[in-house]
C-alpha cells in the first residue's frame, strides 16, 4: 500500500536559528510523500527563504503570539491527508514521520502521538499518557515498541504532545483545528478531549521520536526555568471553563497553583530563582488566571481546504546513515568525515568516546550532523547501567545497534 501524503506543520516565532535547524532535520526524513508548511514571524520567514529547500516549503506569514491560531493557518495551507506537527525547537529522528503515520493504515485511528526526548538526547520528556477533564496528565504503561491503538475512557482522553503528533486532516478541519482561545499551553490537550468526546481512537507510537531542545523564550529560560506564567494561567482557566463544571474550578485551580508554586520553589532551591522571582512569577500566574476567566471562547468553525495543491518536499528516503566513531582526540577527523557524508547526501552521527564513565549526550547540529559524546564506560540510556565495562569496539557496536532502531545504519 502506498503511504498517504502527509503535511508537516512547523510554527515558529522569534527563533529563526532553531527553525533552520528543525528544517535541516526534516530534510533528513526517510519518508515520502510529504510536504512542509511553515507558519512564521518575519525573522522565521527570512530563515525559510534562506534555506536550500526554500522553494519546496509552503510559507505562511503570521506574527501573533498565538500558537493555536498559527497552527490553524498551517492546517488551512496543508494539502496532505494527514497533518503532522513538530515544534521549531525540536528535531525528528530520520524515521519519525514513517513511524508516526504508520498507524493511520487502520481506519479507526484519528490521531497518533509519538514520544519526545529531552535535552540530553536520551531521557524521555513525554511518553504515553492520558488526561482528564481538568487537564491533569497521568502516565500510561505501554509494553514493547510497537504502536498501540487506544480508545478514550469515561472522563479521560489519550494525551498527545503538540511537538510530536498527527491527525487526519479531514477530521481536524471539520473540528475547526485548535481553539485559538489557547494562545499557549493546553491547546493540544483541548483537542485530545474533543476527539475523545467523539469517541475517536488515538494511537501511540513509542518509536516515533523527536528531540525537543526547549528553546529560550519570554516565558522560560534555556534550562526550562519559568520566567512568566501569565499565558499558562490564562490557558488553564480557559480549559477549565470548557471542560469542567464551575463548582470544580476552585479546587482544580488550587491544585494547579500548588503545582506551579512547587516548581518555582524547586528552581529557587537549585539557584536560578530567588524569593522575589517566585513572588513575581506567581503574580503573573494569577493575572493570567483572571484574564482567562474573561477571555472570549470563539465558536469553532471548519477550516477551508488548501488553496494550493500538495507540494512535495524532497528528503532522503533510503539514505544510508553512517556512524563515524572513535576516540575523543580524533573527533575533528570524525567531524570532517561526517560533514563530507552529509554533503554527499547521507546522514551521519559522530560518536566520540573518551576512556571515562562520563554520561552521554546526543544532539543534532545546525550543520545536519548528529553528535553523541560521552565515556566508553558511561551511561547512554539513563535507565542503563551506571558503568558498562566494554572495549571501545564493543561499545561502538552497542551504540550502533541502539541507533539503528531510529536511523538507517
Amino acid at each position: 500500500m502506498e503511504p498517504v501524503p502527509v503535511s508537516v506543520v512547523v510554527v515558529s516565532r522569534a527563533r529563526p536559528r532553531w527553525l533552520a535547524r528543525c528544517l535541516t532535520g526534516i530534510a533528513q526524513l526517510d519518508h515520502r510523500p510529504f510536504e512542509v508548511v511553515v507558519v512564521a514571524c518575519p525573522a522565521g520567514c527570512e530563515a525559510v527563504r534562506a534555506h536550500p529547500k526554500a522553494d519546496e516549503i509552503k510559507l505562511v506569514a503570521y506574527d501573533q503570539d498565538n500558537i493555536s491560531a498559527a497552527r490553524n493557518r498551517g492546517i488551512a495551507a496543508a494539502a496532505g491527508e494527514i497533518v503532522a506537527f513538530i515544534d521549531d525547537d525540536a528535531v525528528p529522528e530520520p524515521s519519525w514521520l514513517s513511524r508516526l503515520t504508520a498507524p493511520f493504515e487502520h481506519e479507526e485511528v484519528a490521531a497518533v502521538g509519538g514520544y519526545v526526548i529531552g535535552r540530553n538526547g536520551f531521557s524521555l520528556q513525554w511518553g504515553a499518557g492520558s488526561v482528564d477533564a481538568s487537564g491533569e496528565r497521568c502516565a500510561l504503561s505501554l509494553e514493547g515498541e510497537e504502536p498501540v491503538t487506544l480508545h478514550p475512557q469515561e472522563g479521560r482522553a489519550i494525551k498527545t504532545e503538540g511537538t510530536n503528533m498527527a491527525v487526519r486532516r479531514s477530521l481536524l478541519a471539520e473540528m475547526g483545528g485548535f481553539d485559538p482561545a489557547f494562545r499557549f499551553y493546553l491547546d493540544e490537550t483541548d483537542l485530545n478531549l474533543r476527539l475523545a468526546a467523539r469517541d475517536h481512537a488515538t494511537a501511540l507510537a513509542p518509536m516515533a521520536r523527536v528531540h525537543h531542545g526547549v528553546a529560550e523564550s519570554a516565558r522560560r529560560a534555556a534550562d526550562r526555568t519559568p520566567r512568566d506564567l501569565h499565558q499558562i494561567g490564562a490557558s488553564k482557566m480557559v480549559f477549565l471553563r470548557k471542560h469542567v463544571a464551575p463548582d470544580e474550578h476552585k479546587r482544580a485551580l488550587a491544585r494547579f497553583r500548588a503545582e506551579q508554586k512547587a516548581r518555582l520553589l524547586r528552581a529557587m532551591r537549585d539557584g536560578p530563582l530567588d524569593a522575589g522571582d517566585v513572588f513575581r512569577i506567581m503574580r503573573s500566574l494569577d493575572a493570567g488566571i483572571a484574564e482567562g476567566a474573561g477571555r472570549d471562547l470563539p465558536r469553532m468553525s471548519a477550516l477551508p481546504a488548501a488553496s494550493e495543491g500538495f507540494r512535495p518536499f524532497t528528503a532522503r528516503p533510503g539514505a544510508k546513515h553512517r556512524i563515524h566513531a572513535g576516540r575523543s582526540w580524533v573527533r575533528q577527523r570524525l567531524e570532517d568525515e561526517a560533514r563530507a557524508a552529509v554533503i554527499a547526501g547521507e546522514t551521519a552521527t559522530v560518536l566520540s568516546l573518551s576512556p571515562t564513565a562520563l554520561y552521554h549526550t546526543l544532539r543534532f547540529g545546525e550543520d545536519g550532523i548528529w553528535r553523541q559524546i560521552g565515556g566508553q564506560y558511561g551511561r547512554a540510556e539513563r535507565s542503563g547501567p551506571l558503568f558498562r565495562l566494554a572495549t571501545l569496539k564493543r561499545r561502538i557496536a552497542l551504540e550502533g545497534r541502539r541507533l539503528s532502531k531510529f536511523r538507517n545504519v
